[in-house]
């Protein structure tokens, strides 16, 4: 590890740099009255403080403080980029959560910064440092230097405001006028080696500043605070703490020294840029050793992550007694506390609930959407009133917390949370990030919810993903098993009932009467309208009474809608009026084409899977499309061009529609087109 040069003392002359003796990183362990000193401040009560958000505030300060050119300040040509505003519009929301995270720091981030402003001045940096590390005695290390550094923020961002507005703002200006500011900036080609050493510090404080939050981030599933490598690690933090704490009182010094100074002044203070160099230098050395101790904690931690990795793969590879391993090993291993929780009831309860029974993994990450809940708490709820569906859904929340864990996330998790009627995990950071590992790779979790079936004998993976059959049959595919599946498309074949379930109560009611059926969607309005006046003319001529309805377009909702609202006030047909089912009908049909790739399906061979390919083609499309039906195996289905040509030409085909049946004759028709 590099070594460090001690600072020099105000206004003393300082010897040439490479004849000092350099001192080792963290010899200050080695001095045990200084370390007992600073051990003795040390008294925390266990308050936990969200030291992450306040340090982005933090280098957010940082970053608009300090200007590009001094010149640009002096001559009030300095002015926010369109980046920062933009980013200061993007944040008025957080600031309001912030407000929360600061409630009862404000004032104690006050205290330091008076103790930085009023007596720093003074020189004697070691006994500020002291006496500030006895202010923040109730806080952990990583809050004592966080809050130190907001502190000085606030001093550093006052500082320059004032400095880049006075020419422009009056306001400024007589705060300037005060403070001698402009005395100050006037001389700014002598002070700026001066301003670009404090800048140079306050980057190496802020980079060790965040290798200290960094440990406080190390999962504590693989890595513990009593043992090597992190106790070892932790034991330098202390140190480290009051050589940054140091420097931030010596950046806020040579701030505050700064204000009415004179030329002479500045000529006879060469030496404090020295100083601030020397620092800088020394805490990049006390980085780099962090960098280095955290990285061994890194490699721990991934050696910690594989055992429990390959643990969960021998599970699923060996024969259990029970299903009860597998579950705890997926869920939670340890038995320290009620891992479940009915997000709807606020419930907990342990493992036990899952015994014997077929267990479902719900798998998602934050984003799941409100339909998908919506349908499947629908699901679920149906299943409770029927003794005989044995089984749970567990949500398991797939989440990266390796990259932090915000206030917006946790929002977002208890309002999941909050809508789910079947068990969840308390809290995500219950979850080894093993386990996430395991079922991206394993089970090729990425993006799309999945619903993972163990049987409740072993635990056991039944099917590497029941969402499909769920969407298609809903309870029906009980007990959600890749057997069950295969015996459910066994029966099943491409019928108006297959298509179209259960959906709208409408429907069903029109396919128990064996009425004419029309199914229609796309987004052209125009199309839309002449089309249902054509279809209405046709039956009419054809002397039947087709009932039409309009299924939307899966991936435009507000267009949908608009169209919903003109087809009910046109009076043209029904619509499936809640966009959750319009959703659902779309879902369904890409499940169906899903389950059957599942079960290793091919599209030449299965008639299912080109009928069901067809209908995703014309969601797909721009163009309109229909589909017109009579019971459950006429069906005939065409694009808007196609379909609007047949209709055209019924007279055409008018005889055969009495003869064979409207439907027979319309696809008869149809096909005659494509062959021409």
């Amino acid at each position: 590890m590099g070594a460090l040069v001690p600072s020099a003392r105000h206004g003393s002359k300082p010897s040439r740099p490479m004849a000092r003796r350099e001192r080792p990183v963290f010899s200050l362990s080695d001095d045990h009255a200084m370390s007992k000193k600073i051990l003795g401040t040390h008294n925390p009560i266990g308050r936990e403080v969200d030291v992450k958000i306040i340090f982005q505030v933090v280098e957010e300060i940082f970053q608009h403080a300090y200007p590009a050119t001094i010149d640009g300040v002096l001559h009030g040509t300095t002015q926010p980029h369109e980046a920062n505003i933009e980013a200061l519009k993007l944040e008025e929301n957080a600031s309001l959560a912030f407000d929360g995270i600061l409630e009862g720091l404000a004032y104690i981030i006050h205290k330091v910064s008076c103790e930085l402003t009023c007596k720093c001045s003074g020189g004697g940096d070691t006994h500020s440092t002291i006496a500030i590390l006895a202010m923040l005695s109730v806080y952990k290390w990583d809050a004592k230097l966080v809050l130190s550094l907001a502190a000085f923020a606030i001093t550093y961002g006052e500082f320059w405001l004032v400095a880049q507005m006075f020419a422009t703002h009056p306001l400024a200006k007589s705060v300037a006028l005060l403070k001698q500011l402009p005395d100050t900036m006037e001389h700014h080609a002598s002070l700026k080696s001066r301003f670009d050493a404090i800048n140079e510090l306050i980057k190496a404080i802020l980079e060790v500043t965040k290798r200290i939050i960094e440990f406080k981030r190390l999962p504590s599933q693989y890595i513990s605070e009593d043992q090597p490598p992190l106790s070892i690690a932790i034991s330098h933090i202390p140190t480290a703490v009051y050589w940054t704490i140091k420097s931030i009182v010596a950046c806020a010094s040579q701030l505050t020294s700064l204000l009415g100074m004179n030329y002479e002044m500045i000529a006879a203070t060469t030496s404090d840029t020295w100083e601030m160099l020397s620092s800088t230098h020394k805490l990049r050395n006390i980085s780099d050793h962090l960098k280095t101790e955290l990285e061994r904690c890194y490699h721990h931690i991934q050696e910690k992550m594989h055992e429990y990795y390959q643990m969960l793969v021998h599970l699923f590879e060996t024969t259990q007694f029970d299903n009860m391993k597998i579950n705890r090993g997926m869920i939670y291993i340890k038995d320290d506390l009620l891992p479940l929780e009915v997000g709807t009831t606020r419930t907990r309860a342990s493992i036990e609930v899952l015994r014997r029974k077929t267990v479902l993994l719900l798998l998602s990450d934050l984003d799941a959407s409100p339909e998908e809940l919506l349908v499947l708490s629908h699901i679920y709820t149906e299943s409770r009133a029927r003794p005989e569906l044995q089984y749970e859904i567990v949500w398991l929340p797939i989440v990266d917390r390796s990259r932090g864990w915000n206030e917006e996330q946790e929002m977002k998790f208890k309002a999941l949370q909050a809508i789910m009627p079947w068990y969840t995990l308390h809290h995500p950071s219950l979850l080894e990030p093993a386990i996430v590992k395991f079922v991206k790779e394993r089970w090729h979790f990425s993006k799309k919810m999945m619903l993972v079936t163990l049987d409740p004998q072993q635990g056991k993976v039944a099917c590497p993903n029941a969402i499909h059959m769920a969407w298609i049959w809903g309870n029906l595919a009980y007990p959600f098993t890749i057997s069950k599946e295969e015996a459910l498309w066994s029966v099943e074949s491409w019928r108006l009932e297959l298509v179209v379930d259960g959906i709208d109560h409408n429907l069903i009611e029109w396919m128990t009467s064996e009425k004419f059926i029309c199914l229609y969607g796309g987004e052209d309005i125009e199309w839309i309208r002449s089309f249902t006046k054509l279809a209405r003319s046709v039956a009419q001529r054809a002397g039947i009474e087709l009932l039409m309805m309009y299924v939307g377009k899966s991936n435009n909702k507000e267009r949908v809608q608009k169209i919903n609202d003109m087809v009910t006030a046109e009076n043209l047909s029904y619509c499936l009026m809640d966009l959750t089912s319009v959703w659902y009908f779309w879902t369904r049909i890409e499940s169906m084409f899903y389950s059957k790739m599942q079960l290793g399906k091919t599209i030449q061979e299965d008639k299912i899977m080109q009928d069901v390919l067809t209908m995703l083609s014309f969601d797909g499309s721009d163009q309109g499309w229909a589909l017109i039906s009579r019971g459950s195996f006429e069906m005939a289905r065409a694009k808007s061009v196609i379909i609007t040509k047949t209709l055209d030409d019924y007279t055409v085909w008018e005889k055969d529609a009495r003869e064979k049946g409207f439907v027979p004759a319309l696809i008869d028709y149809y096909q005659q087109l494509h062959t021409v």
